[in-house]
């Protein structure tokens, strides 16, 4: 299954967050992501430069609005960034998560 040709779907709640199985299934389908606590995954990124990495925070910003789906996502010590992701109406990782994180990806 190709995740990046996948689409995030509305949450309102009420659904069952992914369980562990389900998470190893997905993170096998995603590179470098770790999961935490079984409800969120995240990913470290390291750039050159402020530029890229300020970069790189506005293309996974346009990739979340056209997916909404939004991440939280942390610039710090001028060329990193840290991503996580959680489906927050369900408090746990959906098949959005998943989808995004290899969007995120393939930048």
């Amino acid at each position: 299954m190709d995740l990046t040709r996948q689409k995030c779907v509305p949450c309102e709640g009420g659904e069952t967050p992914f369980d562990k199985q389900e998470i190893e299934k997905y993170l096998s389908m995603v590179k470098s992501w770790n999961a935490v606590d079984d409800k969120k995954i995240k990913k470290e990124f390291k750039f050159k430069d402020f530029k890229e990495a300020l970069l790189f925070v506005n293309k996974v910003g346009a990739i979340a609005e056209e997916e909404n789906h939004h991440p939280n996502i942390y610039l710090y010590g001028w060329n990193k960034v840290r991503i996580n992701l959680t489906t927050h109406a369900i408090g746990g990782l959906s098949m959005n998560d998943f989808v995004l994180a290899a969007k995120i990806d393939s930048i």
